[in-house]
């Protein structure tokens, strides 16, 4: 089912790097195995979440937790997750930086037959200076705005290799010559685009060329302001652009169980892993720190959601009708209890009370 025909969507943001996504060293263990992921895949397929994504990561942040330093690679993960799944989307990530649309196109087609038509691809413009930096990958005659001008490059690359027999294109950034791409890939017209750029030029590009964006902001009010701000771009293109969010959810009994995990939590904040990370990503294009930055001082990279399970439904449904979001990307502390407790004692309600009335 293409993207647009869905309403409301809840995925997975795959454990495939260290520590996860809260910079604390009390924790539960996410040791980015693929043993881990594989469990993970499986028990969300079985429960019935919409999409998986992973990230692709090429240097962590350090600390005394050694944060994001053992990562898996997307492609690979995803392509070998979809043999384990049956009905859930797989969505993989690409640095346009780094790799050729010409061999990302094949990639991803092949993903898309190992998956049965479930495919889809994360595309990253790229903005980590020193991963790329290490590779000698960086070219820093590129600044954000031309970063997105080679990314528009690059996708309007790939999705003609998937759409045309054969390809001549001689742009600024890449050059095809008479060049081929088969097989095509199972989903028609193409497999699912996503894209998580927020500044005015991430979300145009967001809108013309891909079927969904990730949207953040370091208030629930800034995630609403930039979702709509999306979709408003995306209707001056003609698109129904879905918008997402990512949130880390920490369950408990009560809310006032939930509520000690996450003080827990943030008690054993790595600061040292926590200024690295600070340090890579550096400033936004107009001078401020990132969302994920401001969100990341206090352990949890991402906005959280605690509470019991009701309450859990209730905040969830407010948050996506508030911030006019089309779904939510999530993230859990412990990615088997967690991930189950949700997906049996939250989802299923939420599902229902979120369908428009009859």
């Amino acid at each position: 089912m293409r993207l647009a025909d869905q309403d409301y969507m809840f995925g997975i943001f795959m454990p495939m790097a260290n520590g996860g996504w809260i910079i604390s060293d009390t924790t539960p263990s996410i040791d980015a195995s693929f043993a881990l992921n594989k469990q993970v895949a499986m028990l969300a397929d079985r429960l019935g979440f919409d999409f998986l994504l992973s990230m692709m990561k090429w240097r962590g942040y350090g600390g005394k937790t050694g944060h994001w330093d053992n990562s898996l690679e997307s492609l690979m993960l995803m392509s070998a997750l979809s043999q384990v799944t049956e009905r859930v989307k797989i969505w993989a990530t690409a640095h346009t930086l780094l790799h050729n649309p010409a061999v990302i196109a094949k990639m991803v087609a092949t993903l898309d037959h190992a998956s049965d038509g479930r495919a889809g691809l994360n595309i990253v413009s790229g903005a980590y200076r020193g991963e790329f930096e290490q590779m000698g990958a960086w070219s820093p005659e590129l600044d954000h705005d031309a970063r997105y001008d080679r990314a528009e490059e690059w996708v309007q690359v790939l999705t003609r290799l998937w759409q045309e027999e054969r390809v001549d294109f001689d742009g600024a950034y890449y050059r095809m010559v008479d060049c081929i791409a088969n097989p095509k890939p199972v989903s028609q017209p193409r497999p699912d685009l996503i894209c998580a750029g927020t500044s005015e030029v991430g979300l145009r590009y967001t809108a013309r060329y891909t079927d969904a964006g990730f949207v953040h902001g370091a208030t629930e009010e800034e995630i609403g302001a930039n979702s709509r701000r999306a979709k408003q771009i995306g209707a001056e293109y003609g698109k129904d652009l879905k918008m997402f969010a990512m949130y880390t959810i920490v369950p408990g009994a009560t809310d006032a169980e939930a509520e000690a995990r996450v003080m827990g939590y943030r008690a054993g904040a790595d600061t040292q892993a926590i200024a690295n990370m600070v340090a890579s990503y550096g400033r936004k294009p107009d001078g401020k720190e990132s969302a994920l930055v401001a969100r990341a001082r206090d352990a949890f990279m991402t906005s959280v959601i605690f509470g019991a399970p009701e309450t859990l439904r209730q905040k969830i449904e407010y948050t996506l009708r508030f911030c006019d979001l089309n779904g939510m990307m999530l993230i859990f502390p412990d990615y088997i209890e967690d991930l189950r407790l949700f997906g049996t004692d939250v989802l299923p309600p939420l599902r229902a009370s979120l369908k428009p009335a009859a």
